[in-house]
Parts: C-alpha cells; sequence; structure tokens
C-alpha cells in the first residue's frame, strides 16, 4: 500500500520504492543514494521544513547501512497536531558508505550526521564538519557496526 507522498513521487517520475507504513502510520521511502539530495530539496520545497530526527543502523553483518530521516511537515497556521511526517530511509553498501548530507536544508542534521559518521562510518558529502563527536580521533572503527570486533583493552584518559 502507497501513501500519498509515494503517489505524489510517482506522478512527478522521481524514482523510490514504498516500505509501507509504521506502527504510527507514518509512511517509509527508500530513495537511491545519488536522487538523495534533489528529493531533499524537493520535499524541503513540497513543505517537510523540520528534520524531526536523523540516525543510521546495519541492516545485518556484512550488508547494507541505513541512514534514516525523520521529516515534519509544520503548517504554522494550523495545530501541531496536524503536521504530517514521513521517514526517508537511504541504503547504502558498507565498503564504500556515502550519503549526501542534509544540512544545507536542514541544518539540525549537523551533529546527528556527525554522529551517524562516528558510530557507522557513513560518510556524508558536502557536511561541513564532518567528523568524530562521541569516540576520540584515534579511535579505529565503527562501534555499532555489527561486525565490529571490540578490542579487549580500554583506555581510560583524562579521567578525573
Amino acid at each position: 500500500m502507497q501513501g500519498y507522498l509515494s503517489d505524489w513521487l510517482v506522478k512527478h517520475e522521481l524514482v523510490h520504492r514504498s516500505l509501507g507504513f509504521d506502527y504510527q502510520g507514518i509512511e517509509t521511502l527508500q530513495i537511491k543514494t545519488e536522487d538523495w539530495d534533489s528529493i531533499a530539496v524537493i520535499l524541503y520545497v513540497y513543505g517537510y521544513n523540520y528534520l524531526r530526527s536523523q540516525c543510521a543502523y546495519d541492516v545485518a553483518p556484512g550488508g547494507f547501512l541505513a541512514s534514516v530521516y525523520h521529516l515534519t511537515r509544520i503548517q504554522y497556521q494550523y495545530s501541531i497536531d496536524k503536521s504530517e511526517e514521513v521517514c526517508i530511509k537511504v541504503f547504502v553498501p558498507r565498503n564504500n558508505p556515502r550519503v549526501p548530507s542534509v544540512f544545507w536544508i536542514w541544518r539540525s542534521a549537523d551533529f546527528q550526521e556527525r554522529e551517524s559518521y562516528d558510530m557507522f562510518g557513513i560518510s556524508y558529502d558536502s557536511h561541513p564538519r564532518l567528523k568524530r563527536i562521541l569516540m576520540p580521533e584515534s579511535w579505529i572503527g565503527w562501534p555499532l557496526r555489527k561486525d565490529y570486533i571490540t578490542p579487549n583493552f580500554y583506555e581510560i584518559q583524562d579521567a578525573h
């Protein structure tokens, strides 16, 4: 079953895949990496003016990584309860995980994309400050990947 946004994208010949609806009735769409930057701009112009959250997850050990965006269309002349939401998923291969950054559209993506980079190693092209945010710069690997091997040592530096 497709939602209204999926129907709108089909009508305008924008490539995507409907992933159905989540338990709250929010439409979920899969977008190709190469189409994400243009579709993100279209969604912003269409009224999705708030990036509620951006996160990432590892689909399976050795499989794809996913960058997930929860967008909200807030219409200020109406109650906040009338907002519309959509979930966008961009799947990338783990050997070269690159996604266009949406920092330039939704500034709230700044630290969220940095966290996804830090934990999963997904590079966000055109992000102005893409560097580790939780782990030390010297940390090797991506701790939340399912194939990550935890080191058998722990260093506590500057713990006062």
